[in-house]
Protein backbone atom coordinates (compact mmCIF):
# COMPACT_ATOMS: atom_id res chain seq x y z
CA UNK A 1 0.00 0.00 0.00
CA UNK A 2 1.11 3.71 -1.02
CA UNK A 3 -0.08 5.77 1.86
CA UNK A 4 2.85 8.83 1.00
CA UNK A 5 1.93 11.93 -1.15
CA UNK A 6 3.93 12.52 -4.10
CA UNK A 7 4.94 15.42 -2.54
CA UNK A 8 7.56 13.64 -0.08
CA UNK A 9 9.65 12.52 -3.25
CA UNK A 10 10.61 16.19 -3.37
CA UNK A 11 12.53 16.40 0.27
CA UNK A 12 15.82 14.06 0.77
CA UNK A 13 17.31 14.08 4.32
CA UNK A 14 19.24 17.53 3.81
CA UNK A 15 22.80 16.74 3.48
CA UNK A 16 23.78 19.35 5.76
CA UNK A 17 21.98 17.15 8.72
CA UNK A 18 23.65 13.77 7.37
CA UNK A 19 26.52 15.16 8.31
CA UNK A 20 25.68 16.71 11.62
CA UNK A 21 24.45 12.99 12.35
CA UNK A 22 27.65 11.89 11.59
CA UNK A 23 29.51 14.86 13.53
CA UNK A 24 27.34 12.92 16.24
CA UNK A 25 29.44 9.66 15.86
CA UNK A 26 33.04 11.38 15.88
CA UNK A 27 34.86 11.16 19.15
CA UNK A 28 36.73 14.92 18.37
CA UNK A 29 35.20 16.39 15.37
CA UNK A 30 36.28 19.45 13.94
CA UNK A 31 32.98 20.77 12.91
CA UNK A 32 32.72 23.66 10.50
CA UNK A 33 29.54 22.46 9.01
CA UNK A 34 27.02 24.26 11.00
CA UNK A 35 25.30 27.21 9.69
CA UNK A 36 24.40 28.74 13.15
CA UNK A 37 26.21 31.13 15.19
CA UNK A 38 28.84 30.23 17.62
CA UNK A 39 27.82 33.25 20.57
CA UNK A 40 25.03 32.97 23.08
CA UNK A 41 22.13 34.71 23.14
CA UNK A 42 23.11 38.02 24.38
CA UNK A 43 22.07 38.51 28.21
CA UNK A 44 19.00 40.93 27.47
CA UNK A 45 17.70 38.96 25.81
CA UNK A 46 17.59 35.95 27.74
CA UNK A 47 16.72 38.21 30.42
CA UNK A 48 13.75 39.22 28.54
CA UNK A 49 12.90 35.55 27.49
CA UNK A 50 12.86 34.32 31.20
CA UNK A 51 11.04 37.50 32.11
CA UNK A 52 7.79 36.68 30.10
CA UNK A 53 8.04 32.77 30.84
CA UNK A 54 7.36 33.74 34.59
CA UNK A 55 5.41 36.02 33.91
CA UNK A 56 2.69 33.77 32.18
CA UNK A 57 3.11 35.15 28.48
CA UNK A 58 3.04 31.58 27.48
CA UNK A 59 0.22 31.08 25.74
CA UNK A 60 -0.67 32.02 21.69
CA UNK A 61 -0.22 35.18 20.60
CA UNK A 62 -1.83 36.80 17.82
CA UNK A 63 -1.16 35.07 14.80
CA UNK A 64 0.79 38.17 13.48
CA UNK A 65 2.83 38.67 16.35
CA UNK A 66 2.66 40.28 19.48
CA UNK A 67 2.11 44.05 19.69
CA UNK A 68 4.76 45.26 21.17
CA UNK A 69 7.32 43.26 18.53
CA UNK A 70 5.26 43.99 15.74
CA UNK A 71 5.32 48.02 16.09
CA UNK A 72 8.96 48.33 16.70
CA UNK A 73 9.91 46.42 13.46
CA UNK A 74 7.35 47.97 11.60
CA UNK A 75 8.50 51.34 12.77
CA UNK A 76 12.16 50.10 11.36
CA UNK A 77 10.71 49.48 8.17
CA UNK A 78 8.50 52.22 7.75
CA UNK A 79 11.98 53.99 8.49
CA UNK A 80 14.09 52.23 5.78
CA UNK A 81 11.61 51.95 3.52
CA UNK A 82 8.62 54.70 3.09
CA UNK A 83 6.48 52.29 1.50
CA UNK A 84 2.88 53.04 2.39
CA UNK A 85 1.49 49.67 1.51
CA UNK A 86 4.09 47.53 3.17
CA UNK A 87 3.12 45.38 6.20
CA UNK A 88 4.64 43.22 8.73
CA UNK A 89 4.30 40.13 10.80
CA UNK A 90 6.10 37.52 12.71
CA UNK A 91 7.09 34.18 11.64
CA UNK A 92 8.41 31.15 12.97
CA UNK A 93 11.94 31.45 12.01
CA UNK A 94 13.27 32.55 7.83
CA UNK A 95 12.34 29.45 7.00
CA UNK A 96 8.64 29.73 8.23
CA UNK A 97 8.00 32.78 6.20
CA UNK A 98 9.61 30.64 3.18
CA UNK A 99 7.08 28.14 3.36
CA UNK A 100 4.10 30.34 3.74
CA UNK A 101 5.39 32.84 0.90
CA UNK A 102 5.63 29.46 -1.31
CA UNK A 103 2.07 28.55 -0.63
CA UNK A 104 0.78 31.69 -1.23
CA UNK A 105 2.23 32.85 -4.21
CA UNK A 106 3.10 29.47 -6.13
CA UNK A 107 0.13 26.98 -7.92
CA UNK A 108 1.53 23.78 -9.58
CA UNK A 109 3.19 24.70 -13.04
CA UNK A 110 4.84 27.98 -12.31
CA UNK A 111 8.09 28.84 -12.57
CA UNK A 112 10.43 29.61 -9.64
CA UNK A 113 13.87 30.84 -10.42
CA UNK A 114 16.82 29.94 -7.55
CA UNK A 115 20.14 30.77 -8.57
CA UNK A 116 22.99 28.18 -8.10
CA UNK A 117 24.36 27.44 -5.87
CA UNK A 118 21.64 27.76 -3.22
CA UNK A 119 20.29 27.33 -0.02
CA UNK A 120 18.92 23.72 0.33
CA UNK A 121 15.28 24.89 0.96
CA UNK A 122 14.45 27.08 -2.17
CA UNK A 123 14.23 24.17 -5.11
CA UNK A 124 12.80 21.78 -2.66
CA UNK A 125 10.17 23.88 -1.18
CA UNK A 126 9.32 25.12 -4.67
CA UNK A 127 8.70 21.58 -5.98
CA UNK A 128 6.97 20.77 -3.01
CA UNK A 129 4.07 23.18 -3.95
CA UNK A 130 3.44 22.38 -6.92
CA UNK A 131 6.57 24.93 -8.47
CA UNK A 132 9.08 24.34 -11.36
CA UNK A 133 12.07 25.23 -10.17
CA UNK A 134 14.41 27.41 -12.84
CA UNK A 135 17.65 27.55 -12.03
CA UNK A 136 20.39 30.30 -13.11
CA UNK A 137 23.96 29.38 -12.63
CA UNK A 138 25.96 31.87 -11.24
CA UNK A 139 29.32 30.10 -11.54
CA UNK A 140 32.59 31.05 -11.32
CA UNK A 141 31.94 34.24 -9.41
CA UNK A 142 28.41 33.94 -8.16
CA UNK A 143 27.16 36.94 -8.56
CA UNK A 144 23.73 38.09 -9.76
CA UNK A 145 23.31 38.27 -13.84
CA UNK A 146 20.34 40.40 -14.02
CA UNK A 147 20.59 39.54 -18.14
CA UNK A 148 20.59 35.92 -17.43
CA UNK A 149 17.37 36.26 -15.42
CA UNK A 150 15.67 38.29 -17.95
CA UNK A 151 16.45 35.19 -20.35
CA UNK A 152 15.23 32.58 -17.68
CA UNK A 153 12.10 34.42 -17.66
CA UNK A 154 8.87 32.96 -18.87
CA UNK A 155 4.83 33.80 -18.81
CA UNK A 156 5.03 31.04 -16.43
CA UNK A 157 7.60 32.89 -14.07
CA UNK A 158 5.81 33.68 -10.71
CA UNK A 159 8.83 34.17 -8.39
CA UNK A 160 12.69 34.93 -7.93
CA UNK A 161 13.93 34.03 -4.90
CA UNK A 162 17.53 36.13 -3.96
CA UNK A 163 19.41 35.59 -0.89
CA UNK A 164 22.45 38.07 0.16
CA UNK A 165 24.47 37.68 2.23
CA UNK A 166 24.48 34.19 0.41
CA UNK A 167 24.37 30.75 1.90
CA UNK A 168 26.72 29.16 1.20
CA UNK A 169 28.76 31.12 -0.74
CA UNK A 170 29.12 34.61 1.74
CA UNK A 171 28.98 37.13 -1.54
CA UNK A 172 26.66 39.57 -0.98
CA UNK A 173 25.14 41.24 -4.21
CA UNK A 174 26.11 44.66 -5.23
CA UNK A 175 23.98 47.84 -5.29
CA UNK A 176 23.93 47.95 -9.40
CA UNK A 177 23.08 43.88 -9.27
CA UNK A 178 20.62 44.44 -7.19
CA UNK A 179 18.89 47.15 -8.78
CA UNK A 180 19.15 45.60 -12.01
CA UNK A 181 16.68 42.12 -10.66
CA UNK A 182 14.47 44.78 -8.71
CA UNK A 183 13.76 46.21 -11.63
CA UNK A 184 13.47 43.42 -13.99
CA UNK A 185 11.43 42.00 -11.21
CA UNK A 186 8.64 45.02 -11.36
CA UNK A 187 8.67 45.39 -15.59
CA UNK A 188 7.71 41.54 -16.15
CA UNK A 189 5.30 41.17 -12.75
CA UNK A 190 7.38 38.50 -11.05
CA UNK A 191 7.63 38.54 -6.97
CA UNK A 192 10.92 39.00 -5.58
CA UNK A 193 11.31 37.14 -2.49
CA UNK A 194 14.72 38.32 -0.59
CA UNK A 195 15.50 36.44 1.77
CA UNK A 196 18.23 38.88 4.11
CA UNK A 197 18.73 37.17 7.46
CA UNK A 198 22.33 37.45 6.74
CA UNK A 199 21.83 41.32 6.52
CA UNK A 200 23.59 42.19 9.39
CA UNK A 201 26.86 40.04 8.36
CA UNK A 202 28.95 42.04 6.23
CA UNK A 203 32.66 42.84 5.88
CA UNK A 204 33.14 45.72 3.51
CA UNK A 205 30.65 45.92 0.57
CA UNK A 206 27.44 47.13 2.10
CA UNK A 207 24.46 45.25 2.36
CA UNK A 208 21.35 46.38 -0.09
CA UNK A 209 17.45 45.55 -0.12
CA UNK A 210 15.54 44.95 -3.17
CA UNK A 211 13.13 46.24 -1.55
CA UNK A 212 14.72 49.64 -2.16
CA UNK A 213 13.80 49.47 -5.67
CA UNK A 214 10.97 47.24 -5.97
CA UNK A 215 8.26 48.57 -3.68
CA UNK A 216 6.02 44.85 -4.43
CA UNK A 217 9.67 43.04 -2.70
CA UNK A 218 8.88 40.39 -0.31
CA UNK A 219 11.20 40.36 2.26
CA UNK A 220 12.65 37.89 4.97
CA UNK A 221 14.49 37.84 7.69
CA UNK A 222 14.65 36.44 10.95
CA UNK A 223 16.65 36.51 14.34
CA UNK A 224 18.11 33.54 14.44
CA UNK A 225 21.71 34.27 12.92
CA UNK A 226 21.84 38.32 14.38
CA UNK A 227 20.90 37.34 18.12
CA UNK A 228 22.96 34.09 17.85
CA UNK A 229 19.07 32.45 18.47
CA UNK A 230 18.43 29.74 15.94
CA UNK A 231 16.61 27.25 18.07
CA UNK A 232 13.99 30.25 18.95
CA UNK A 233 12.10 30.07 15.51
CA UNK A 234 11.94 33.51 15.24
CA UNK A 235 11.75 35.42 12.08
CA UNK A 236 9.29 38.00 10.39
CA UNK A 237 8.32 38.91 6.85
CA UNK A 238 7.49 42.27 5.51
CA UNK A 239 5.94 43.05 1.72
CA UNK A 240 2.57 44.19 -0.09
CA UNK A 241 -0.65 44.12 1.80
CA UNK A 242 -2.05 41.74 -0.34
CA UNK A 243 0.78 39.46 0.32
CA UNK A 244 1.40 39.54 3.77
CA UNK A 245 -2.46 39.28 4.94
CA UNK A 246 -2.62 35.70 3.25
CA UNK A 247 0.62 34.87 4.63
CA UNK A 248 -0.94 35.64 7.95
CA UNK A 249 -4.32 32.79 7.17
CA UNK A 250 -1.98 30.89 6.24
CA UNK A 251 -0.19 30.86 9.40
CA UNK A 252 -3.17 30.76 11.11
CA UNK A 253 -3.91 27.21 9.55
CA UNK A 254 -0.07 26.06 9.93
CA UNK A 255 2.41 26.96 12.67
CA UNK A 256 -0.42 29.56 14.06
CA UNK A 257 2.37 31.91 15.83
CA UNK A 258 6.08 32.11 16.92
CA UNK A 259 6.88 31.28 20.43
CA UNK A 260 5.49 33.79 22.71
CA UNK A 261 7.88 33.98 24.80
CA UNK A 262 10.91 34.82 22.39
CA UNK A 263 8.69 36.81 21.06
CA UNK A 264 9.14 39.36 24.05
CA UNK A 265 12.39 38.43 23.91
CA UNK A 266 13.17 39.37 20.49
CA UNK A 267 11.59 43.18 20.83
CA UNK A 268 14.37 43.23 23.46
CA UNK A 269 16.97 42.28 21.11
CA UNK A 270 16.07 44.83 18.63
CA UNK A 271 17.45 47.36 20.95
CA UNK A 272 21.37 45.32 21.65
CA UNK A 273 24.00 46.33 19.22
CA UNK A 274 25.81 43.08 17.97
CA UNK A 275 28.67 45.46 16.06
CA UNK A 276 31.27 43.20 18.18
CA UNK A 277 30.16 40.00 17.07
CA UNK A 278 29.87 41.18 13.07
CA UNK A 279 33.38 42.45 13.78
CA UNK A 280 34.49 38.82 15.07
CA UNK A 281 33.22 36.75 12.04
CA UNK A 282 35.19 39.68 9.93
CA UNK A 283 38.15 38.11 11.64
CA UNK A 284 37.59 34.84 11.59
CA UNK A 285 37.16 34.98 7.67
CA UNK A 286 40.27 36.74 7.27
CA UNK A 287 41.90 34.68 9.53
CA UNK A 288 40.83 31.72 6.88
CA UNK A 289 41.15 33.39 3.88
CA UNK A 290 44.86 34.38 4.60
CA UNK A 291 45.26 30.22 5.60
CA UNK A 292 43.65 28.86 2.54
CA UNK A 293 44.05 31.31 -0.10
CA UNK A 294 47.18 29.95 -1.90
CA UNK A 295 46.01 26.85 -1.38
CA UNK A 296 42.46 26.66 -2.58
CA UNK A 297 40.25 28.44 -5.62
CA UNK A 298 38.03 30.83 -4.02
CA UNK A 299 35.81 33.58 -4.25
CA UNK A 300 36.45 36.54 -1.63
CA UNK A 301 32.95 36.10 1.10
CA UNK A 302 31.85 39.49 1.79
CA UNK A 303 28.95 38.60 4.31
CA UNK A 304 27.41 35.47 6.34
CA UNK A 305 29.98 32.95 7.61
CA UNK A 306 30.76 30.79 5.02
CA UNK A 307 33.75 30.32 2.34
CA UNK A 308 32.82 28.23 -0.54
CA UNK A 309 35.98 26.71 -2.17
CA UNK A 310 36.87 24.39 -4.91
CA UNK A 311 37.99 21.33 -4.32
CA UNK A 312 41.43 21.17 -5.74
CA UNK A 313 40.92 17.12 -6.69
CA UNK A 314 38.37 15.03 -7.36
CA UNK A 315 34.38 15.94 -6.71
CA UNK A 316 33.66 17.61 -3.60
CA UNK A 317 31.71 14.73 -2.28
CA UNK A 318 34.95 12.57 -2.51
CA UNK A 319 36.98 15.45 -1.03
CA UNK A 320 34.72 15.92 1.42
CA UNK A 321 34.15 11.82 2.56
CA UNK A 322 38.42 12.21 2.76
CA UNK A 323 38.40 14.90 4.76
CA UNK A 324 35.73 13.20 6.93
CA UNK A 325 37.79 9.90 7.12
CA UNK A 326 41.44 11.02 7.77
CA UNK A 327 40.65 14.58 9.69
CA UNK A 328 37.47 13.95 11.21
CA UNK A 329 36.64 17.35 9.33
CA UNK A 330 32.82 18.29 9.17
CA UNK A 331 32.58 20.33 5.77
CA UNK A 332 29.65 20.24 3.54
CA UNK A 333 29.67 19.00 -0.37
CA UNK A 334 28.57 21.71 -2.71
CA UNK A 335 26.31 18.98 -4.39
CA UNK A 336 23.99 19.77 -1.41
CA UNK A 337 23.71 23.50 -2.86
CA UNK A 338 23.85 23.04 -6.18
CA UNK A 339 23.54 20.75 -9.39
CA UNK A 340 27.31 21.02 -9.51
CA UNK A 341 29.96 18.98 -7.30
CA UNK A 342 32.70 21.19 -7.60
CA UNK A 343 32.91 23.23 -4.50
CA UNK A 344 32.21 22.65 -0.24
CA UNK A 345 31.23 24.62 2.06
CA UNK A 346 33.12 25.83 5.26
CA UNK A 347 31.57 27.76 8.03
CA UNK A 348 33.48 29.57 10.17
CA UNK A 349 30.77 30.21 13.08
CA UNK A 350 32.79 28.25 15.22
CA UNK A 351 35.55 28.98 17.95
CA UNK A 352 39.19 29.81 17.08
CA UNK A 353 40.98 26.61 18.79
CA UNK A 354 38.36 24.59 16.02
CA UNK A 355 39.18 27.14 13.02
CA UNK A 356 42.86 26.45 13.42
CA UNK A 357 42.50 22.53 13.49
CA UNK A 358 40.25 23.30 10.54
CA UNK A 359 43.08 24.86 9.05
CA UNK A 360 45.93 22.45 9.58
CA UNK A 361 43.42 19.41 8.23
CA UNK A 362 42.59 21.17 5.25
CA UNK A 363 45.80 22.70 4.40
CA UNK A 364 46.90 18.63 4.40
CA UNK A 365 43.86 18.04 2.08
CA UNK A 366 45.59 20.56 -0.38
CA UNK A 367 48.57 18.92 -0.53
CA UNK A 368 47.48 15.12 -1.40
Amino acid sequence: MNWLAERTQYLDSSGIRKVFELGAKLTDPIDLSIGQPDFDVPQPVRQAAIEAIQSGKNGYSLTQGVPLLRQKLQQRINEQYGHDDREVFVTCGTSGGLVLALLVLVNPGDEVIVFDPYFVMYDSLAAVVGGKVVYVDTYPSFRVDPDRVQKAITPRTKAIILNSPANPTGVVAGEDEVRGLAELAARRGVVLISDEVYSSFCYGRQFVSPARFNPDTLVLDGFSKTYGMPGWRLGFAHGPRAIIQQMIKFQQYSFVCAPQPFQWAGAAALDVDTSVYVADYRRKRDMLLEALREHYELVTPEGAFYIFPKAPWGTASEFVARAIEEHQLLIIPGNVFSRRDTHFRISYAADDRTLLRGIEALRKLARR
